[in-house]
């Protein structure tokens, strides 16, 4: 029951049936009879994992010609550094980023060792609990790119459109809404994910890359660090993660044998959020929503109580009623409810269903 009720901001929950077939896998995999803890990343099956992976995930997202799908380690972590070594070190020319939350404060601090950075937009100011209008973007059509996080987990917002200006690369980090619902891939340049959201386990991070911009790299960079090293390879520059990539892969057929492609996704995805913020709307003087209400995420909904006394109450009766990962991040404190694809409607409707009761009674 704990893994229904798992609403961590990340690792975050696993469907079930990938679950049993991981689990299986562990100790032998029905193809080989090898644990896929033990299987080579040479090995023709694991070719196969990977072709299956990003197969499946051009279909989910109609990834047009002329992208490369890279499986990657280091997290968005590293993301924050490869992208600007690749692209902004030596161009001559600025990178602009958008700064709206925890996790896009850390994107300008690595770009700024490559080159020069400027912030079009900084919404610390209000606290992070909005995200920009296209009008309060100061953007430059000379800028060696634009980057942003689509949707930043720790405050619960999420982007409803697409900032930019044509003719200027976009970088994205969707590493908590991709796969979540379609994307126009092709408005992108980079759009990239650590796994332990929506795509799978940690270990494994997917880049979506257009080769244009790919062979535009900086030169002399360190073989791991460049994309064409990562493309050449197809992925096999270094040992991967196997098993972290093999669940990602059972996660895509997940999308699209059982939950029927991304629309269906994404509409599951909308009642689950609408339901959960209706809880939080139904006791305003209980439960204080931190995103403003036209930037609320559909993946993480970031929550306050009256005061930090009842917010310890709460968090623990959650626990003794087998909610996890209710916690808010470290850096906001309060209570954070993810919503990740695997997160069912049933779990949300029990843990909205609690929340009203628990409301009700120490309101």
């Amino acid at each position: 029951m704990s893994n229904q009720l798992n609403f961590s901001g990340g690792p975050g929950a696993l469907p079930a049936s990938v679950l049993r077939q991981a689990q299986e896998a562990i100790a032998a995999l029905p193809e080989t009879g090898i644990s896929v803890l033990g299987m080579s990343h040479r090995s023709a099956w694991f070719r196969g994992v990977l072709d299956e992976a990003e197969a499946n995930l051009r279909a989910l997202l109609d990834i047009p010609a002329g992208y490369h799908v890279l499986f990657l380690q280091g997290g968005g972590s590293l993301q924050f550094s490869m992208l600007p070594m690749n692209f902004l070190r030596g161009t001559g020319k600025a990178a602009d980023y958008i700064v709206s939350g925890y996790w896009s404060a850390k994107t300008p601090i690595e770009a700024r060792l490559e080159g020069p950075v400027r912030i079009v937009w900084d919404g610390q100011s209000d606290g992070f609990r909005r995200l920009p209008h296209a009008d309060e973007l100061a953007l430059s059509p000379d800028a060696a790119y634009l980057h942003y996080v689509a949707n930043e987990t720790v405050e619960g917002l999420e982007f409803q459109g697409i900032p930019g200006l044509a003719g200027v690369p976009l970088l994205c980090d969707m590493s908590s809404n991709l796969l979540a619902a379609p994307i126009d891939v092709a408005r992108y340049d980079v759009i990239y994910a650590h796994a332990q959201k929506n795509l799978g386990p940690s270990g494994v991070t997917l880049v979506i890359l257009r080769d244009e911009l790919a062979q535009r790299g900086a030169p002399g960079l360190p073989s791991l660090l460049d994309y064409r090293s990562h493309i050449a390879a197809r992925s096999i520059y270094n040992t991967p993660p196997v098993f972290a990539i093999y669940v990602l892969m059972l996660v895509t057929r997940w999308l699209c044998d059982e939950v029927g492609g991304l629309e269906a996704m994404a509409a599951l995805n909308r009642t689950k959020a609408a339901t959960l913020y209706a809880a939080i709307d139904a006791a305003p003087d209980f439960y204080r929503g931190h995103a403003e209400r036209s930037f609320r995420s559909t993946m993480n909904a970031a929550f306050r109580l009256p005061d930090p006394a009842t917010e310890t109450l709460f968090l623990e009766a959650a626990r003794r009623e087998g909610f996890y990962g209710l916690e808010g991040h470290r850096s906001l404190g309060g209570v954070r409810a993810s919503l990740y694809n695997a997160v069912t409607l049933e779990a949300v409707h029990t843990l909205a269903e609690w929340m009203t009761d628990f409301a009700r009674r120490r309101g």
